[in-house]
């Protein structure tokens, strides 16, 4: 095989989104698409001469690629999935792998029975040479033993023509969330990539249409305890602007953070936990530095771009994946402990029931059922009366 055939299933604004790059990657092509809605189809088919599908299961039956990019709405993604691997496809799965845990290990358990395949998501962050370096500083020990993980990541601002640009958008049917789900995927996953630590208990507070006329979460604030005693904070929400965009990584070695493109290391010139523990004086001075840590700069194309080109070598070389599929499951189950914690009103321990999280958003499906999904932007709603706490 000298080029990889991509099929793209779902063709929104990020399936669009792959269609325009993947034709200009020398060792791929694209020689089929597929949307429910035709118009879609003949869009993609004409500008690109591929085949075209109204049914993913005829598609993935035509065996007319050598690997499936999945773009549909989330809940699509398991089940399609699960599908193109038994029908000998290489698998990239747009964020999330799922809404669910349980869906994900599904997909994850399938994908271990084609071993030959391929099986990649698309997160794209960890492309982006600021995480990377940011992982690598952790993982060779410079910043000791991690005592904190703080991420302010408020700038997700969205307006209500935003939820009313799609049906399925902001609803527990159509996308089985609100800003957990949507925007911070790839904020769940670095969290725990960049310092390889997996919470084991999660508290929360969150908001259901806080400053939106909508059924799912629009603002969430979580602590996060780890088995090594660090304690972790995550704050996200879609209603503020301009936002904030900082992690904030502690350590017996000092501090790193990460805000507008750069890295500041405030690096202690001694152990602080021995400084703590040794230290005669109650009130010493800790000597640090503080060090602009330098990265290489990021190649001259997209980030999803950059995934698409690691998976491509890995089906074609052998190249060991950036986000291998199977990974997917952890920062949606932190995710999914952090939106379950907020509703159940209670601490929420890791690993989660996949069967009671599931029940959950069916409990909330029935609960809401689309009642403040906005239908128009010129609708309007009391927002005193529709948004509340998880109570």
């Amino acid at each position: 095989m000298s080029k990889v055939r991509f099929a793209i299933v779902g063709l929104g604004n990020m399936g669009s989104s792959h269609c325009r790059y993947i034709p200009e990657i020398p060792d791929a092509e694209i020689s089929a698409v597929c949307d429910l809605e035709q118009s879609k189809v003949d869009k993609w088919t004409s500008e690109l001469g591929c085949k075209g599908f109204t049914n993913s299961d005829e598609l993935l039956n035509a065996k007319v690629a050598d690997a499936v990019l999945i773009a549909t709405p989330h809940y699509d993604h398991p089940p399609i999935g699960i599908k193109a691997l038994q029908t000998g496809h290489h698998l990239l799965v747009e964020k999330p792998i799922a809404v669910g845990v349980k869906a994900a290990r599904q997909l994850i358990e399938e994908s271990k029975k084609h071993p030959k395949q391929v099986f990649g998501i698309m997160f794209n962050q960890r492309s982006n040479p600021m995480y990377a370096k940011l992982r690598e500083l952790i993982a060779e020990g410079e910043l000791g033993d991690i005592t904190r993980i703080t991420w302010l990541i408020t700038d997700w601002f969205r307006t209500w023509t935003y939820y009313a640009s799609g049906g399925w958008r902001a609803t527990w049917a159509g996308e089985g969330g609100g800003v957990l789900i949507n925007q911070c995927p790839h904020n769940l996953d670095l969290i725990q990539w960049i310092t390889g630590l997996m919470p084991s208990r999660i508290t929360a507070v969150g908001f259901i249409g806080k400053t939106h006329p909508i059924e799912v979460e629009d603002e969430m604030s979580a602590i996060l305890e780890y088995p090594n005693g660090a304690i972790g904070h995550f704050i996200t929400s879609t209603g503020e602007a301009p936002g904030t965009n900082r992690l904030e990584i502690c350590g017996t070695q000092g501090k790193i953070v990460a805000e507008k493109g750069k890295l500041l290391f405030s690096r202690t010139r001694k152990n602080v936990r021995e400084l703590n523990q040794k230290s005669p004086d109650s009130f010493p001075h800790v000597e640090y530095w503080d060090i602009e840590i330098p990265y290489k700069a990021p190649p001259k194309m997209g980030e999803h771009e950059r995934i698409t080109r690691n998976f491509i070598s890995a089906v074609l070389n052998g190249t060991p994946l950036l986000a291998p599929g199977e990974e997917g499951v952890r920062g949606l189950e932190i995710g999914n402990a952090m939106l379950m914690s907020a509703i159940q009103r209670r601490g929420v321990d890791l690993p989660i029931n996949g069967d009671e999280y599931d029940q959950l958003i069916l409990d909330l499906t029935k609960q809401y059922g689309g009642k403040k999904t906005l239908q128009t932007k010129q609708v309007e709603v009391d927002m005193t009366a529709s948004s509340g706490s998880f109570r």
